[in-house]
């Protein structure tokens, strides 16, 4: 935890071009760390009773998406407990005009009530074929 509060205190609060693509960086930089750590790249979702898997595409889309703003590159630092207790909130079809999504049969919303922080959104992916399930981007919810 020591960590977290130390990385705090490096990630920029700011909006501008350089603050985010610091954000993107220290967001990469983390799932390296990550991967290291997880050699299987997966944490098992206790409410889906399935495994969600981190693969590239998770860490393209969250560094994307949480960057650009200090609240959700914060959330990321929460990854495993996010991957392992966040609830299913609903069930949506893959955008079909969207290259990354298009590999996936649905899209399903997962929220985080993560205490002393607020609500974090995790977005999982289904395979199409293998139902297996892919963390698609991580997000904090701002306001709410």
């Amino acid at each position: 935890m020591d960590g977290i509060f130390k990385l705090k205190a490096e990630i920029p609060q700011g909006k501008t071009r350089e603050e985010i693509q610091i954000r993107k960086k220290i967001i990469k930089d983390f799932y390296v760390m990550w991967n290291i750590a997880n050699p299987s790249k997966n944490i098992y979702n206790i409410c889906l009773q399935d495994f969600i898997n981190v693969r590239f595409l998770s860490i393209q889309e969250t560094s994307l998406f949480a960057a650009l703003s200090y609240k959700s590159t914060l959330a990321v630092m929460y990854l495993t407990e996010i991957l392992e207790k966040a609830i299913v909130e609903k069930s949506v079809n893959s955008k079909p005009n969207n290259k990354n999504q298009k590999r996936f049969s649905e899209i399903i919303i997962m929220k985080y009530d993560k205490k002393d922080f607020g609500i974090i959104k995790l977005t999982v992916g289904v395979l199409k074929g293998s139902r297996q399930k892919i963390q698609y981007c991580v997000t904090a919810i701002e306001n709410g």
